[in-house]
């Protein structure tokens, strides 16, 4: 998906929601636990449930890796029953020196049929440009993230400025806002502003609103330009609005409560 789809896709649906599928078998309803497929059933059905609310699904590899092959499967069947008006993104914080990360790119954007992939950038250029190599593909790159972490690296001072201005900066020139996003956590409102000023451009995929306490209209308030150039991602407060069987209207319940707020946000 090109930046001009998922723009129109946007102002179609007066949103810049994007649906976390961090699936755990363990939290899915007790009705579905018995099924062999539940955990791509449970998928299938928010997937159903909150189509028209977002424009994106974000799948954390994470917890379909823990479950062995059978998860690699439903990773697969999952974003292959995302339909192609929504961007599909693969949340897999990959980066390695090169040639390993020509792999890790051609197995998300080749083998598997995602849109964008979240890299981490810390080995440099060399092992984020194999990503970049691809039309109509997005390189979501870590920025400033939500975890109290952040603060052992990203907010160290490196001279005048901090670790992750310097990070964001500099592997802005690797790319441009038609294939490279960032991620910027929404706990980290207080940064915004300024990260918008160098980088009028650029989507953030931004985490942390919802579960994580982030404001959404704080955030959109100070980082929202005229594409939009936000991906507010929210994953538990969406997808587990309901233990019963009711899951997936409470989650489109959910879901449309944001849609309804970044619509008025949009500029």
């Amino acid at each position: 998906m090109n930046r001009q789809s998922l723009v129109e896709q946007i102002q179609k649906k007066k949103s810049y929601l994007c649906v976390g599928l961090d699936t755990d078998p363990d939290k899915i309803p007790a009705h579905l636990k018995q099924r062999p497929d539940a955990v791509l059933a449970f998928n299938k059905a928010i997937i159903d449930a909150t189509l028209d609310t977002c424009v994106s699904y974000k799948i954390n590899t994470a917890f379909y890796e823990a479950m062995g092959p059978h998860g690699w499967e439903i990773m697969e069947e999952t974003v292959h029953y995302i339909p192609s008006t929504h961007l599909k993104i693969a949340d897999a914080k990959r980066g390695d020196i090169g040639n390993t990360s020509s792999q890790y790119a051609k197995a998300f954007f080749e083998t598997l049929p995602f849109d964008a992939i979240t890299v981490a950038p810390y080995m440099g250029s060399d092992s984020v440009q194999p990503f970049l190599e691809y039309d109509n593909k997005w390189t979501i790159v870590l920025g400033l993230t939500s975890n109290k972490g952040a603060a052992d690296f990203e907010w160290q001072k490196m001279g005048a400025e901090y670790l992750y201005e310097k990070v964001m900066k500099t592997v802005a020139s690797w790319g441009n806002p038609g294939n490279l996003m960032f991620v910027v956590g929404a706990t980290q409102a207080e940064a915004f502003s300024a990260i918008r000023s160098w980088l009028p451009d650029h989507f953030f995929l931004v985490p942390g609103v919802g579960a994580q306490g982030g404001s959404l209209r704080e955030i959109s308030e100070k980082a929202l330009n005229k594409d939009a150039g936000l991906l507010v991602n929210a994953s538990r407060a969406i997808i587990y609005a309901s233990e019963k069987e009711d899951f997936a209207e409470e989650a489109r319940i959910i879901a449309s409560q944001y849609q309804a707020e970044m619509s008025n946000y949009l500029l």
